[in-house]
């Protein structure tokens, strides 16, 4: 594991979401152990309830296992009743926060189950998105976390016209995912070209083209393309996570790359498919940095 970047996991790797029916769910003992056994030292917290939510519980889970936490990732409605996504993001921070985390990874939800559909917002409720999300921005501050904006396949910032609508109306940062970016029409090395003082996050996938185009285009659900093989390791699709990682590193990014390759697992699926995958782009991640220039 190099020490030139810093490296996290994510259990969606494992197959672990919040989505209903995603698939066969993995016990948390197996997936942290088997992070730890990769030299994984971070993780990001994974859906709610998945691991505990009681700080003391949750710390003495991951201090087991070595890993410490990077914060987590927070779906909440931002567009219509703002109280209460205020209070599960305070809920959230104040636990990101007495785990050690130190990011709070925010997506616009539909408030629909799953990510397949998203009703067109006005301009007043796109203006109580920006507005409750620079709330939860400040809510993040005050537990000493940076909150960032994901744009997410299925939520109300996925298009490339949305993502740059958002930059403009708002001053939060972005958790740049290089797999929903793609999918949802974006070119993620173009972005953090236009962008690098917006790059607060960074999750690396890399995806198959065509199964992300047939997601973009409507002919298959999206949950339906990750059981196909949408996401595969990185160095195996169709994103230069290669230039990716040279954008933001020459730009001066300091934070995490979180290796996020999202996975639903079959009844049949080998138990050992996510340690393999990640195994892979954990390789070729570090294949990556051993090229990149030494710093100063």
């Amino acid at each position: 594991m190099t020490s030139r970047i810093r490296i996290a996991a994510a259990p969606i790797s494992w197959g672990v979401c919040e989505v209903p029916g995603w698939g066969r769910v993995l016990d948390a003992g197996t997936v942290l152990g088997e992070m730890a056994e990769l030299g994984v030292r971070a993780t990001e917290l994974g859906p709610p309830g998945y691991l505990p939510r009681d700080p003391a519980a949750l710390r003495a889970l991951l201090g087991g296992h070595q890993l410490e936490l990077v914060g987590g990732f927070l779906a909440v409605v931002l567009h219509e009743n703002p109280e209460a996504a205020l209070a599960e993001a305070e809920e959230s921070a104040a636990l990101f926060a007495a785990c050690g985390g130190d990011m709070l990874v925010l997506a616009a939800a539909t408030g629909l189950d799953g990510y397949d559909d998203r009703p067109e917002l006005t301009a007043a409720e796109w203006a109580t998105l920006i507005e409750t999300s620079g709330e939860i921005a400040k809510i993040g501050a005050r537990h000493g976390l940076r909150t960032v904006l994901h744009p997410h396949v299925g939520t109300h910032v996925e298009t490339e016209d949305e993502v740059e609508r958002f930059l403009a109306d708002s001053d939060l940062p972005l958790c740049l995912d290089t797999g929903h970016l793609l999918i949802g029409g974006t070119d993620p090395v173009a972005l953090a070209g236009r962008h690098p003082g917006r790059v607060g996050h960074l999750h690396l996938k890399d995806v198959r083209g065509e199964l992300a185009e047939d997601v973009r285009a409507g002919r298959l659900p999206y949950a339906e393309a990750v059981g196909k093989g949408l996401y595969v390791p990185l160095g195996e699709g169709d994103v230069d996570i290669e230039a990716m990682v040279r954008s933001v590193h020459e730009a001066g990014y300091a934070g995490w790359y979180v290796l996020e390759q999202d996975t639903a697992l079959g009844e049949g699926s080998p138990e050992d498919l996510p340690k393999r995958d990640v195994t892979r782009s954990l390789a070729h991640l570090g294949e990556i940095v051993s090229r990149l220039p030494a710093a100063g």
